[in-house]
């Protein structure tokens, strides 16, 4: 799976090269971006110009979640993590995210106010870390596992 962002569209490619793109339900111009598989076995993805987190089944359905994210917040890295949520990184809100399987979306401010962090990645040990370049600094957030 993978995303297209001037596209605007979600793609798969099978191993022998078959390659499958899906569009509807996306909105115009929103720019996917990360994507990641979930816990719920859906594809979840960043949508940096839409300020959204869509979903989208296996089958090509795609559901679009923005309530509870910053407007302007351009939405980029997204993964699943140990907590079985989804988070992701808001690129000029300072802050990171988290998605429920069922859209329950919950922001998180980071301390440094000039924050803009575009990557995102689950530890071995279940945290959360995430690239700021702005202030040239790595941040963590402390997931509490179930």
């Amino acid at each position: 799976w993978f995303t297209e962002e001037t596209g605007n569209r979600i793609g798969r490619i099978t191993p022998t090269g078959v390659i499958t793109e899906f569009s509807a339900g996306i909105t115009a111009s929103s720019n996917p971006r990360g994507i990641t598989t979930g816990p719920d076995g859906n594809l979840w993805f960043s949508e940096y110009s839409g300020n959204r987190i869509g979903r989208i089944t296996p089958s090509g359905v795609v559901t679009e979640f923005s309530t509870g994210i910053t407007a302007s917040s351009y939405p980029v890295g997204i993964i699943a993590a140990r907590d079985g949520n989804l988070w992701f990184t808001e690129n000029s809100a300072n802050r990171v995210g988290t998605v429920t399987t069922s859209g329950v979306i919950t922001e998180i401010n980071l301390q440094d106010s000039d924050a803009r962090p575009p990557a995102i990645t689950a530890g071995a040990e279940g945290n959360i870390w995430f690239s700021d370049p702005n202030t040239n600094q790595i941040g963590r957030c402390n997931v509490q596992l179930p």
